[in-house]
């Protein structure tokens, strides 16, 4: 009879307690101090990570290994964290070139592209020492794709109304080499478009650790007057310098050329562009958390 008595006992405080546990759990729940974990925000580390990754693979020149394996591994991260993946092929001056395009909340409100280029140049044509030696690509190249692929794991697409389309380029930097022109990869996507977009950003050399960003006088004003000033709301007015300073032909340029508004976020003063001294060294994650935030603030925030 104790011994029943001690596991009735027992029972009823095993049932008050879960009991307890339910009811404190549905009152945090209302509360809003407990819920579905949540929405990451960009982190400069994580996307330095991903320069640091795509520098393992050497020059990623157009048509070489390098190139291939950046394709690859910019579309397997695409799809680790759920966009759908394009590999748009083409063949220009007998070189195979490839777009790699990340895609997200299809149908959902007209498209916005982001893009960045992806390959490096063959010859450091601004380093007097090695004028015939590859680029690294650590800024000029690599630092505009790492922060699109921190974007594609932290935006928040339940808070944006548009499809989103991100866009590596392949052959943008090739220009003046052997009869090549620039920008052919992101020509090629533009002229080739199933539809019309609503607005275009590019993201060329944004890792410098002395950053500085200008408007360019070939990109759409409005559409930069609105990304410059989120840049300034989160406390960036010291590197996003709503001045004129460039006037660009860039990834960005096919587009404008379509009428889409387009944008190129792009830090030019930077003293290693076309040199072998182009490496990850240079690159801050500070410089691309900056402009990984404001996109992704615009884009989250953007009617």
């Amino acid at each position: 009879m104790v011994r029943a008595l001690r596991n009735r006992r027992f029972l009823g405080l095993l049932a008050f307690a879960l009991v307890a546990l339910a009811v404190g759990s549905l009152l945090i729940w209302r509360t809003g101090t407990f819920g579905p974990p949540a929405q990451p925000t960009f982190d400069g580390e994580q996307a330095y990570r991903h320069v640091i990754e795509q520098m393992e693979f050497g020059p990623r020149i157009t048509g070489t290994e390098g190139n291939l394996k950046t394709g690859d591994y910019i579309g397997e991260q695409l799809k680790e964290v759920g966009w759908s993946v394009e590999f748009q092929d083409f063949t220009y001056r007998d070189t195979p070139v490839r777009n790699v395009i990340g895609r997200a909340n299809a149908g959902k409100g007209s498209i916005i592209i982001l893009g960045a280029h992806y390959d490096t140049r063959r010859w450091a044509d601004q380093d007097s020492a090695h004028p015939r030696d590859p680029v690294p690509g650590a800024n000029d190249g690599a630092s505009g794709v790492a922060v699109l692929l921190e974007l594609a794991r932290v935006l928040d697409l339940r808070q944006v109304r548009h499809e989103i389309w991100l866009a590596f380029f392949d052959a943008e930097d090739e220009g003046r080499i052997d009869g090549w022109g620039w920008i052919v990869g992101s020509t090629y996507m533009a002229n080739n478009l199933p539809t019309q977009p609503e607005a275009m950003i590019l993201l060329d050399m944004i890792g410098d650790a002395d950053q500085g960003i200008y408007f360019d006088r070939n990109s759409d004003r409005a559409l930069s007057e609105k990304v410059w000033k989120i840049a300034g709301q989160l406390g960036y007015g010291d590197h996003f310098i709503p001045e004129v300073r460039w006037a660009m032909i860039d990834d960005h340029t096919p587009f404008a050329q379509r009428g889409i508004p387009a944008v190129d976020i792009i830090d030019f003063d930077y003293p290693y562009w076309h040199t072998v001294s182009d490496t990850a060294d240079k690159v801050s994650p500070d410089s691309l958390e900056r402009i990984g935030r404001t996109v992704q603030v615009f884009l989250e925030t953007m009617g």
